[in-house]
């Protein structure tokens, strides 16, 4: 499943933390960093991801 989710970091960066976390603050903070810059976005997602791996 991390791997999946890591692809949704990738892609979509708020689907991959939404999958991680639900809706809390890293998923609207992500969504606000993926729209004032996609790549941070996706460092922030994937760093969720790896802080909260299964």
């Amino acid at each position: 499943m991390t791997i999946l989710r890591i692809i949704f970091a990738i892609l979509l960066p708020p689907v991959g933390v939404f999958l991680t976390i639900g809706i809390k603050p890293h998923f609207w903070l992500n969504i606000l960093l993926t729209i004032l810059g996609f790549l941070p976005g996706i460092v922030h997602a994937v760093w969720v991801i790896a802080k909260n791996h299964d």
